[in-house]
C-alpha cells in the first residue's frame, strides 16, 4: 500500500472500520459495521489502535470521521455482546477504561478531528461527535441522541461533562433528560454541531475545509488546539465518573427490563424501533 494514500484494515478479518489516507496530511476512518453500525467490543479495539495511529504519526494534520452504513453514523452500543468483553479491557494511557479512553484521547491529539454526521449518531455515536473538535451534520439525515436516561442507564461517553460547555446547562438537560432524537438544524442552534448542511452539499463542505486545514503548518494546528483545550475540556474526573454511572446503570433491573422491552419491539434489529428510536423510547413508560 502507498504510505500516503490508500486504505488500511486496522485488524484481520472484517474490520469495522476503515482508514484511509487522503495524503499524508488528511486521513478518512470511516465506520462499516452493517448493518445497524453498532459499537461493541471489537469497534472498541479497533478505535483505539485507530487512536493511536493518529497520535503517533509525524504527519497527520486532520482526521474525518463518517460512516459506510447507510441510516446511521454510529450507533449504540451492541446489546447482544458480551459486556464484560467490553468492562475487561485494559484502561489506556489517560488512566480511564477503553471507551471513555479513546474518546479523550481523539479530543487531545495534535491533529484536528472532524464527525461528518450523516444518518443516526445515537449513544456511542453523538459521544464521537462531542469529543471531536468540529462537526458537522446533515440537514435532510443527520440525528442525534443521548438516549440512556429513557432506558434507565447513564450514558458512559462523557456527554454530561461536554455538553454543557456547548449549549449551556438547560438544553443540555434537555437532550439528554428527553433521550430524544435531534435533527440537524435543531442541533445547529443548540451547538450540539458547529453547522447544518444540504445533504447534497455536506461532503464537498467538509472536504474543502479539511483539506485547507491540512495544508498548514502542524505545530501551528497542535499548539492552537492546546490551548483552546486547556480553557475549555472538562477533567477527566467527570469523564470517569460518567462511566462508572453508566456501568453501574446496566445492571440495574429497571434499566434491563427496558432494554428488554425493546428489544421485543424490534430495537437492534433493521427496522422502525432503529429508525425511530426517540419515540420508542418515550412510550417505555406509559
Amino acid at each position: 500500500m502507498d504510505a500516503t494514500k490508500g486504505t488500511t484494515k486496522m485488524t484481520t478479518g472484517k474490520a469495522q472500520i476503515r482508514l484511509t489516507r487522503s495524503s499524508a496530511a488528511y486521513w478518512r476512518i470511516t465506520f462499516d459495521n452493517p448493518p445497524l453500525n453498532v459499537m461493541g467490543p471489537q469497534f472498541v479495539r479497533e478505535f483505539g489502535e485507530i487512536v493511536t495511529a493518529i497520535e503517533t504519526d509525524r504527519d497527520v494534520k486532520v482526521v474525518v470521521f463518517d460512516s459506510a452504513v447507510e441510516g446511521f453514523f454510529l450507533n449504540h452500543s451492541d446489546f447482544l455482546a458480551d459486556m464484560k468483553e467490553l468492562t475487561s479491557m485494559p484502561q489506556g494511557p489517560t488512566g480511564l477504561e477503553a471507551w471513555p479512553d479513546v474518546l479523550v484521547r481523539i479530543t487531545r491529539a495534535p491533529v484536528v478531528a472532524i464527525a461528518l454526521i450523516r444518518g443516526r449518531a445515537t449513544g456511542n455515536g453523538s459521544e464521537i461527535a462531542l469529543a471531536c473538535d468540529m462537526t458537522f451534520a446533515s440537514r435532510e439525515k443527520a440525528l442525534l441522541s443521548q438516549w440512556e436516561v429513557g432506558v434507565g442507564l447513564v450514558a458512559g461517553g462523557g456527554p454530561m461533562a461536554r455538553l454543557p460547555g456547548l449549549m449551556g446547562r438547560q438544553r443540555a438537560l434537555e437532550v439528554l433528560l428527553s433521550s430524544d432524537d435531534i435533527g440537524g438544524d435543531l442541533a445547529e442552534a443548540y451547538g450540539y454541531v458547529n453547522r447544518s448542511l444540504p445533504d447534497g452539499e455536506l461532503d464537498s463542505f467538509v472536504d474543502a475545509l479539511a483539506t485547507r486545514i491540512a495544508s498548514f503548518d502542524k505545530w501551528a494546528i497542535a499548539n492552537t488546539k492546546r490551548l483552546v483545550n486547556a480553557a475549555s475540556l472538562p477533567p477527566d474526573v467527570e469523564i470517569a465518573a460518567g462511566w462508572e454511572a453508566c456501568m453501574t446503570s446496566i445492571a440495574r433491573p429497571a434499566a434491563q427490563a427496558k432494554i428488554k422491552a425493546l428489544l421485543e419491539q424490534g430495537f437492534h434489529r433493521p427496522g422502525d424501533a432503529e429508525n425511530r428510536l426517540g419515540a420508542y423510547v418515550g412510550r417505555l413508560g406509559r
